[in-house]
C-alpha cells in the first residue's frame, strides 16, 4: 500500500494493521479514534505536532521490519 499525506487514517489501519505500533510511538492512538474514519495523514500529524514527511518515511521503514 502506498501511503501519502492524503492517505485516510482508517485506510492504513484497514490494509497495514501492523502500522499500529509506529503511529502510537508517536502519541496516535488512531484505531479508536473516531477522527480516523475521515482524517488523512495529514491532518492527524498536524493535530498531533508531528511532521507529515518525516512521519511518512519513518513509517514506511518501520513497515519494512515487521
Amino acid at each position: 500500500m502506498e501511503i501519502t499525506r492524503e492517505t485516510v487514517i482508517s485506510e492504513i489501519v484497514e490494509n497495514c494493521p501492523e502500522a499500529m505500533p509506529a503511529f502510537q510511538e508517536i502519541g496516535m492512538h488512531c484505531m479508536g479514534c473516531a477522527m480516523a474514519t475521515g482524517e488523512t495523514l495529514e491532518q492527524a500529524c498536524a493535530a498531533h505536532g508531528v511532521d507529515p514527511d518525516e512521519f511518512i518515511n519513518y513509517l514506511s521503514e518501520f513497515l519494512k521490519t515487521v
